[in-house]
């Protein structure tokens, strides 16, 4: 999951939040909207659109700035107005400190056209916003400030205090991921606790992506033996042990194999869900 598309998950699972920090708005009713344009021949884009009474807020977060930004966010807004008839609010989030001038631009110009949207740039902003509200924590640990560790551990003090255990977390997982944009990864696992990291539905989903990353690149390099260390790695931290005979039967799967494995260990709990599939996937002689 890029960060980016972290963000987008986060606004769309609390869009109010979102809304109040960046419209100032005590809109109670806001909705997220249908996030895929297509007008041919232009592509579908999928966007974070939040509709607040007779106003649209598209947010566009990026990593990094991107030099075609500027015409796309043009583009966006005369095709949201055109679908939605209504004022378009448009807010870029630059995530990532950069020395790059394009983040500085706000603006397209192109005769006779001259378009403006709003620019946010996270390690620019006050932290206090972002700490007071649980689903605007993840963004916290990129905001300005001059003590960056004892800014995470604000966050993480924070985020403990979330009494749903399902949403702290989430919300957990998703500051442990932005978090990598800024600190060490040790001092992440220092700070937070690895149990509520690894109990995440997000984190299930970063696991995945990293496994299917490694094995397909395992497989461009010819190195099939990546993709089972991989495999072996995970299903010991997920069942706590796994049988000599076992990891004879999974060195003999091909890569197709490993990667519906990859996929199928996220479901299991016990070790007889690992003999269960292994019985149901006979290795290719």
């Amino acid at each position: 999951m890029a960060y980016d598309n972290l963000c987008k998950y986060l606004a769309e699972q609390y869009p109010a939040p979102f809304a109040h920090w960046l419209l100032a708005t005590d809109d109670a009713d806001i909705q997220v909207l249908r996030t895929e344009l297509s007008t041919e021949p232009i592509r579908a884009d999928a966007l974070t659109l939040l509709q607040t009474q007779n106003r649209i807020l598209h947010l566009e977060f990026q990593t990094r700035p991107e030099p075609e930004l500027p015409l796309r966010m043009v583009d966006y807004w005369l095709r949201l107005r055109r679908q939605y008839a209504c004022p378009i609010i448009q807010v870029v989030l630059f995530l990532k400190p950069t020395t790059s001038e394009q983040v500085l631009i706000e603006t397209f110009t192109d005769e006779p056209i001259q378009f403006r949207y709003r620019v946010v740039r996270l390690w620019e902003q006050d932290a206090a916003p972002l700490l007071a509200n649980p689903a605007l924590l993840p963004l916290a640990v990129l905001a300005q400030t001059d003590s960056p560790q004892s800014l995470l551990e604000q966050v993480a003090t924070q985020v403990a205090k979330i009494e749903a255990s399902a949403q702290r977390q989430q919300i957990a997982a998703c500051a442990q991921v932005l978090a990598g944009l800024r600190f060490d990864k040790a001092l992440i696992r220092t700070i937070f606790r690895e149990d509520i990291m690894r109990e995440s539905v997000i984190y299930q989903d970063i696991l995945q992506q990293g496994l299917q990353q490694g094995l397909q690149q395992g497989l461009q390099e010819g190195k099939q033996e990546e993709g089972v260390t991989l495999i072996l790695r995970q299903l010991s931290r997920r069942l706590g042990w796994v049988a000599p005979e076992q990891q004879a039967y999974i060195q003999r799967l091909s890569l197709k194999q490993l990667e519906d494995l990859a996929e199928a260990l996220l479901d299991f709990s016990e070790p007889e869900d690992l003999t269960t599939w292994l019985q149901t996937h006979a290795p290719t002689e």
